[in-house]
């Protein structure tokens, strides 16, 4: 057995905290980071060996059915987060701060996230952007609340950008890009998301930084990956960017069994008499 893999083995078996990622990125072993929204997934992905639950504001899509992240509420995105907590036992799961309740006010901001600590039972919040919020972020981590920061394409500025493409490309964004994520750094961030933004200055940023980068869209240099379950799990059929990989098709998986089972339904084949009581 090799170092690495006994070591790996060693993290897998205790419960993952903002520590353990700290020691995954020192020993370059990639975290992996999933979203999910209730129970029933939350379970399943633990068992499974994700490292990092993220009970992202993407349930305002993926659950609820709106284009964009920004309606979803805070009380919608604690009992998300009451949901996956649950469901889990080994994994760090950390929820997002929806839209409205930590911009411009840190007073604001501090009782969102003391709301979601307390009422959730997460591990860990995640808010968006960089120099505009980080007296929000220092103030939540001073009040003992771990945060993750979210830099390069941040969906709940959707209609700021005016689309979702892939963000620094000039050199404007991406200095700005590579001083915010030192300025989260020293903000006390404990990890940091980057969405949607080149390889190369992905690479250059986790690089530069003592804390661990998590990727989406982001290149295979980033400290961990993440995807939105229901993109990698072929169940959303409808968005399909370049960074998603399809790990299964689940969506005609479902589909097919629905069928199966109405045609049971409509010729008498369901319930059978070994299903009967």
């Amino acid at each position: 057995m090799s170092t690495e893999t006994a070591t790996l083995q060693n993290l897998q078996s205790r419960r993952v905290t903002t520590q353990t990622l700290q020691e995954m990125r020192v020993q370059n072993i990639p975290i992996a980071m999933l979203t999910a929204y209730d129970f029933t997934f939350a379970r399943i992905l633990d068992q499974a060996g994700v490292d990092v639950l993220l009970v992202g504001d993407s349930a305002s899509n993926v659950m609820a059915g709106h284009e964009t992240t920004l309606p979803i509420t805070l009380d919608q995105m604690i009992y998300h987060a009451q949901c996956v907590v649950r469901g889990v036992e080994r994994v760090l799961v950390v929820v997002d701060l929806p839209f409205g309740s930590y911009q411009g006010n840190t007073k604001v901001a501090l009782q969102s996230a003391i709301r979601v600590m307390k009422e959730s039972g997460g591990h860990a919040i995640k808010l968006e952007g960089g120099a505009p919020v980080a007296s929000m972020i220092r103030r939540i981590i001073n009040a003992g609340i771990p945060v993750m920061g979210h830099l390069g394409l941040t969906p709940q500025s959707i209609y700021q950008f005016g689309t979702y493409k892939a963000r620094a490309r000039d050199n404007e964004e991406a200095d700005r890009l590579r001083d915010d994520a030192l300025l989260l750094q020293d903000a006390g961030c404990f990890a940091i998301v980057l969405e949607k933004i080149p390889a190369g200055l992905a690479a250059e940023v986790t690089e530069s930084l003592r804390i661990p980068t998590i990727g989406i869209g982001a290149g295979a240099r980033c400290s961990g990956q993440v995807l939105v379950m229901h993109d990698m799990l072929g169940l959303s059929t409808d968005f399909n960017p370049r960074f998603v990989r399809r790990y299964a098709e689940l969506g005609g998986v479902v589909t097919d069994a629905v069928r199966a089972y109405v045609d049971d339904v409509r010729g008498r084949q369901f319930p059978d008499a070994s299903e009967s009581y």
